[in-house]
């Protein structure tokens, strides 16, 4: 049988494209489609796909939100983020969420098919991938020489999730640690840098090159 696609997408001229893209690839088959956020884990529970591939936002609201609810009742989905919104933030949140790839609309549709045979048959991401990069940034233990005597490797991976715009939740997600110990090392680091909140930190942080 065919790997099952969940496809949600607000644009028809997306899902017209995706749709004929994936039509040359027997291994795969698009049984659902969502034009709004908020079907998308009614669709996911009805047709149990193995792939979504999502926008960032779906008729004006926050797909990746609803990511948090579908992704623990399907563990074994493949999540490829499908958008024309490539800013730093919801590549953060989507490496953070657990998601395989982040595909800018810019990229040809192949780009999009390749990715989907790679998530689906385990492989790792490929260099050149957002989410990688992205990972590779975040979860960086190297301190940089102006904060050495300041932050521990901990909280420098805290903090450069902080300066993304990243919540506790999603930060304990990304690093495999609770919300409490994220919250425990927002403090230190905000006693560290003499700072009074989350803004001041990532200024901060932004500032020193630490991101």
């Amino acid at each position: 049988m065919p790997y099952k696609i969940l496809l949600a997408d607000s644009q028809p001229i997306i899902h017209h494209g995706v749709r004929a893209a994936f039509a040359q690839e027997p291994e795969f088959e698009i049984v659902s489609a969502a034009t709004k956020s908020d079907q998308i884990l009614s669709h996911a529970q009805r047709h149990q796909p193995n792939l979504l591939i999502t926008e960032a936002r779906l008729d004006g609201k926050d797909a990746l939100k609803t990511l948090e609810q579908v992704m623990p009742q399907h563990e074994d989905i493949v999540v490829i983020v499908f958008s024309d919104n490539v800013d730093s933030f919801n590549i953060a949140r989507a490496e953070a969420l657990g998601c395989y790839e982040y595909i800018p609309k810019t990229l040809p549709c192949e780009a999009l098919v390749s990715a989907a045979k790679n998530g689906i048959h385990g492989s790792p991401r490929t260099p050149d991938s957002l989410l990688q990069k992205t990972q590779l940034r975040l979860k960086d233990t190297r301190l940089p020489v102006n904060a050495r005597s300041v932050l521990t490797a901990r909280e420098i991976q805290v903090i450069r999730h902080v300066a993304m715009g990243l919540k506790n939740r999603e930060i304990g997600v990304s690093l495999g640690i609770s919300v409490e110990t994220v919250k425990e090392h927002v403090q230190n680091i905000l006693r560290k840098l003499q700072v009074n909140d989350r803004t001041q930190a990532a200024v901060k942080a932004h500032k020193n090159g630490w991101v």
